[in-house]
């Protein structure tokens, strides 16, 4: 019993401690919990990548290129000195960006750098050391054109960007076919139109194939809406002249010119006529010069037969 008691008397006076060392006030579950609930999105707050605990300017800048991307501006870039030009394919209204740059490796130092379409002077929308941008926005065909900036230093140098509509794909040599047959034009483009139309030139006008001339003997037809393809049957002499297909864009019209050549079914005979024409003359001068120098020998010898009775 005496061994019992002191045990117990023991494990009161550890418990007498324990409270006294925490102040008296059991912990709070809770509230401890809550703490190491912040203490944790506190550190994850500080190892997220691109935040910055300086302030809002940083976490400013890690936007500015997904807000540059959201506006959907195309880039296009020319290094001088190189090539100085480039064809630039618009479809559809859209902004775009346009950069001159200069070669680290350019003896062109601190060069004066102008902008300017046609005439007109056209300001710079930001630019660094070695690069020249303007920003575009192309809402119709009359912002189409070609766009120049001009260096200007010991000595000068240029680049142009020509905007203009998708080019149509059709055929530059001549369509040769015969009286009787058919003749297929075809137009191709790698955007999508928003419609086709063919013409026919008549003088100095466009006629229009699709609503003007007659269906059975002109056929259109459209495998995909970038291909669209004239078919002229029964070909005639008449047929003979200058097609175009023209493409609608949202920024302007694209067109394409064919020439259509017909012959008759006896042009490939021609060449054979003449050939047997030129053979025919040429034994012709034959026979005549041997049937001359017969006759001229004959001669001869009468003369010398009369010369020797003499």
């Amino acid at each position: 019993m005496p061994a019992s008691f002191s045990g117990r008397c023991l494990v009161c006076l550890l418990l007498l401690l324990c409270t006294s060392f925490s102040g008296g006030n059991p912990a709070d579950p809770a509230m401890t919990t809550q703490d190491a609930n912040q203490t944790q999105v506190n550190s994850v707050t500080k190892m997220q990548p691109g935040h910055d605990s300086s302030g809002p300017d940083a976490a400013t800048q890690e936007l500015k290129p997904a807000s540059k991307q959201n506006t959907n501006i195309s880039e296009y870039e020319i290094v001088l000195p190189g090539v100085s030009e480039k064809n630039i394919s618009l479809a559809n209204p859209t902004k775009v960006e346009l950069t001159c740059k200069l070669d680290e490796n350019s003896n062109l130092k601190n060069p004066q750098v102008t902008w300017k379409k046609g005439s007109e002077t056209i300001s710079h929308t930001s630019k660094t050391q070695n690069s020249w941008t303007i920003e575009l926005t192309i809402s119709g065909s009359r912002e189409l054109g070609s766009y120049t900036c001009i260096l200007k230093a010991e000595k000068e140098v240029s680049a142009t960007f020509h905007l203009h509509v998708p080019i149509i794909d059709g055929r530059e040599k001549p369509i040769i076919s015969y009286e009787g047959d058919i003749a297929v034009m075809v137009c191709t483009t790698v955007y999508n139109p928003k419609a086709w139309a063919w013409y026919m030139t008549n003088g100095t006008e466009l006629v229009s194939i699709d609503k003007m001339l007659p269906v059975d003997k002109f056929q259109i037809k459209s495998p995909s809406v970038s291909i669209n393809r004239l078919e002229v049957v029964k070909l005639t002499r008449e047929d003979c002249g200058v097609y175009w297909c023209e493409a609608a864009f949202e920024l302007g019209p694209s067109k394409s010119r064919f020439e259509l050549r017909v012959l008759s079914i006896a042009a490939p005979l021609k060449p054979f006529v003449a050939v047997v024409a030129e053979v025919a003359i040429l034994l012709t001068t034959i026979v005549l010069y041997e049937v001359y120098s017969k006759r001229k020998a004959k001669g001869d010898e009468k003369q010398f037969d009369q010369t020797e009775k003499l």
